[in-house]
């Protein structure tokens, strides 16, 4: 009764009720995914700033490297507003060049419509990496920590998109006969199919949030750095590439049949490469010896009240 009714097919019909649109101030609409981009980027910043206001977590066991800058409010602000750009822009981009190609030549205004949709994870992914590495140029924080620091939050965000997927009616499974199987009013047919956009949100959302927070507050991960970031790359190309199996494939020209995977859809080909070098990274910077906790003054809290 919460989501929708049972058709006769014993599928979940899309309820009506919802629409992408999460409510309207005279001409102004105002969209679900807009507004999922907008929570997650300032919850990811928020979340990030209270585990660096931990002090527990940050303290190594045992013997230590040279130490290391834990970011300051302020840094995390900049760090925030360069990913916030890094995800526009190279989500966009990166749907061009992944997935819809022909608009360069055939359409290249269109580029720039980022409000008609098409975004893409794996172009945004790499908008964010040059953003935490233009971040770090600016603040002399290392790298590898400032990637930890864009990781911990970034579930938050890509649960919350996975969600407006589904309300959006996008980005849906193929045909199912699983009884929680839905019929979405935005495919081809009227055929049951698997809600693949609940599935990213769980796995690539509370999932992946709930490793990285136990990696964080039970083993210390955030004195390793690179080990985070690691994570965030090998479990979300795991979680998206398993996920790839039930959801509906681009309209688009895969990249052939193999055995044991079967087709291998673009998502998985390009989740492929984030599982290999997310697992290097994280093994290799969980082998490293930890680094010590360097806390310096945030230059906002510092300047005198007037």
């Amino acid at each position: 009764m919460f989501l929708a009714l049972i058709s006769d097919f014993q599928a979940i019909v899309f309820p009506t009720w919802l629409s992408d649109e999460a409510f309207s101030i005279g001409p102004l609409s105002v969209k679900w995914y807009g507004l999922a981009y907008l929570v997650g980027v300032f919850g990811a910043y928020y979340y990030a700033n209270r585990l660096c206001q931990r002090k527990d977590i940050w303290i190594a066991n045992g013997a230590t490297r040279l130490p290391e800058v834990v970011p300051t409010k302020t840094m995390l602000q900049d760090l925030m507003f360069y990913c916030l750009l890094g995800i526009i822009v190279g989500g966009r981009l990166g749907y061009i060049l992944f997935y819809s190609t022909s608009t360069i030549w055939e359409a290249p205004l269109d580029i720039f419509k980022v409000w008609t949709g098409g975004m893409s994870f794996h172009g945004g992914f790499l908008g964010v990496v040059a953003a935490c590495a233009y971040s770090s140029w600016r603040t002399k924080v290392p790298k590898l920590r400032i990637g930890d620091m864009a990781s911990v939050g970034a579930p938050i965000g890509l649960g919350l998109v996975r969600l407006t997927n589904f309300v959006n009616e996008e980005l849906y499974g193929r045909v199912t006969d699983v009884p929680w199987g839905f019929i979405f009013s935005t495919a081809p047919d009227s055929q049951p199919r698997h809600p693949s956009q609940l599935y990213e949100a769980f796995l690539e959302g509370f999932v992946l949030w709930l490793i990285l927070r136990i990696l964080c507050t039970r083993f210390k991960a955030l004195t390793k750095p690179g080990v985070v970031f690691g994570a965030l790359m090998f479990f979300y190309g795991l979680f998206r590439f398993s996920v790839e199996f039930v959801r509906t494939p681009d309209n688009i020209p895969q990249f052939g049949t193999y055995p044991l995977i079967g087709e291998l859809t673009r998502g998985m080909a390009y989740s492929l490469p984030m599982i290999v070098i997310g697992a290097i990274l994280m093994i290799w910077a969980w082998k490293r010896s930890p680094v010590s906790p360097k806390r310096v003054a945030d230059p906002e809290t510092a300047k005198p009240k007037k």
